[in-house]
């Protein structure tokens, strides 16, 4: 009886030993998971934080003048156009490319880049080689137009002028690296693609 006894208390003890060992070694393991996962998103955050490259700098530069231009464009509908069509096309492009340039403007500031400066009046001369920009003369005899006459040349320079920031927001979605300028690139594709298709129908091209 005594040693059965012994031996009982011997394994008990054995099992408490292997428990111990196993609890220490899974806080351990516990330990390791949690410093490893904390560390995980501070690299990813950092990382992110000063992701833009040469690509993105040229888009937002590029894009600022662009959407200015075509926010000119817009603004002259409402005391010209004619149509109700044109006149509301007009106004959701003011409103959506407005706050656009100033998100493009505070990215430059934040990394430390020239931002374009504000176009006078309606000199577009300095960016007339941009894709689908207009030239000073363009703009003023848009200026000069009422009516339908108005109508028709506006959404034929606005067409011109939505597949050049589409062509640029292509290249910004294949080469840039800032998260945020290349999902604003493909919203610009998304939105001005589909403008493009309504500007076409009301020319009666579609």
């Amino acid at each position: 009886m005594r040693t059965t006894r012994t031996l009982i208390r011997r394994a008990c003890l054995a099992a408490v030993a292997v428990s111990a060992a196993l609890t220490l070694t899974a806080c351990g393991g516990d330990s390791d998971d949690s410093g490893s996962a904390a560390s995980s998103p501070s690299v990813s955050a950092e990382t992110s934080a000063g992701a833009h490259n040469t690509q993105d700098v040229s888009f937002a530069q590029g894009m600022i003048p662009h959407h200015q231009q075509a926010v000119e464009m817009a603004r002259l509908a409402d005391g010209r156009a004619s149509s109700t069509e044109v006149k509301d096309l007009a106004a959701r492009i003011e409103k959506a490319q407005g706050p656009e340039i100033e998100t493009m403007t505070g990215w430059l500031k934040t990394w430390d880049e020239k931002v374009p400066e504000a176009m006078p009046g309606m000199d577009h001369s300095a960016h007339s080689g941009m894709a689908g920009m207009m030239d000073g003369a363009d703009m003023e005899k848009l200026k000069k137009m009422s009516g339908k006459d108005f109508d028709s040349m506006f959404l034929t320079m606005m067409v011109e002028h939505h597949e050049g920031a589409v062509e640029m927001a292509t290249t910004e979605k294949a080469k840039g690296a800032d998260p945020a300028a290349t999902a604003m690139a493909g919203d610009i594709i998304t939105a001005q693609n589909a403008e493009i298709g309504e500007m076409k129908k009301l020319l009666g091209e579609n």
